[in-house]
């Protein structure tokens, strides 16, 4: 590995079932995450972005492919030397928060300190500094059920954070949350790869992302693209209108020195009779040296 890499995958693929039945929700995906370099993974549902994040994390076991966290081969792993693994090196985050209802905000942070040996002597100290650093001290011996999902959140990042892993996986961190409160737990994952130096890896629907992230990395059939946020490229499908990421689209045409993209090769086939009826929005295109129309996106 890079001497500077927290995460590195080498063609990675996950089948599921055999035969007619196979699924290969990830399909030779292959990465690098620096160390403090923020990345999300945006992609249609069903893409394979929690497959891929649950691979990456050491949670589900590659079908070929490896996996390499801190310099160490984790896909090759015993299934008894992987929960060390995750204890030391990877913090995971997840959408439903995933907190132990019996135990207080302070019990729930400090509670993976106890699966690493000599956790649990620095877990108090370093769970003051979080409690304090996001916002929860006055819930410290709060339970569960009378936090507001933003503090569950929170809470949820400072548990991800007691062992200081090098690596978080967050799996759509805002989703059940509102607005001011999803907004900041993005500033906060922001902060600490930048203060912190640690590398995060986020899945997410959210838009909002994109204007903090180092990179995209679109993810689509369970295949990998990188995309710098200031290279989007959605465009409208001449034909019926629906957006369409030409990063992903299969189906396109150069006409009169422009280039379209469509949704199907049903829109593709209707253009190509009539292409007069479609040209003369510019919104729908674009030219062959890569520069939208009027109403990209």
């Amino acid at each position: 590995m890079k001497d500077n890499s927290v995460l590195q995958a080498h063609n990675v693929v996950k089948t599921f079932g055999s035969g007619h039945t196979e699924v290969r929700a990830v399909d030779d995906v292959s990465m690098t995450l620096e160390k403090g370099e923020l990345v999300l993974i945006m992609g249609p549902s069903g893409s394979g972005k929690t497959t891929l994040l649950s691979i990456l994390g050491g949670l589900l076991r590659p079908t070929a492919g490896q996996v390499y966290i801190d310099g160490t081969e984790i896909s090759s792993m015993s299934e008894s030397q992987l929960p060390m693994i995750r204890a030391r090196s990877v913090g995971f985050i997840f959408q439903a928060f995933n907190l132990l209802n019996a135990l207080t905000v302070e019990e729930n942070i400090q509670f993976p300190a106890q699966l690493i040996r000599g956790g649990s002597q620095q877990a108090s100290e370093r769970a003051a500094q979080l409690i304090e650093r996001l916002g929860l001290g006055h819930r410290r011996k709060a339970l569960p059920r009378t936090l507001s999902g933003g503090e569950k959140q929170r809470v949820a990042i400072a548990r991800a954070l007691i062992n200081s892993p090098p690596l978080i996986l967050a799996d759509e961190p805002t989703g059940n949350l509102d607005s001011v409160s999803g907004q900041e737990v993005l500033m906060i994952l922001h902060d600490i790869a930048r203060d912190e130096g640690k590398s995060i890896i986020l899945v997410t629907h959210d838009p909002r992302v994109e204007d903090v992230a180092d990179r995209i990395l679109w993810l689509e059939d369970g295949a990998l693209r990188d995309r710098k946020t200031e290279q989007h490229s959605w465009v409208h499908d001449p034909v019926c209108g629906m957006r369409v990421d030409e990063w992903a689209a299969e189906v396109a045409t150069t006409h009169a020195g422009r280039r379209y993209v469509f949704c199907a090769q049903r829109c593709l086939e209707r253009f190509e009779a009539n292409p007069q009826a479609y040209t003369e929005n510019p919104s729908a295109v674009i030219d062959s040296a890569g520069h939208m129309g009027v109403d990209s996106e």
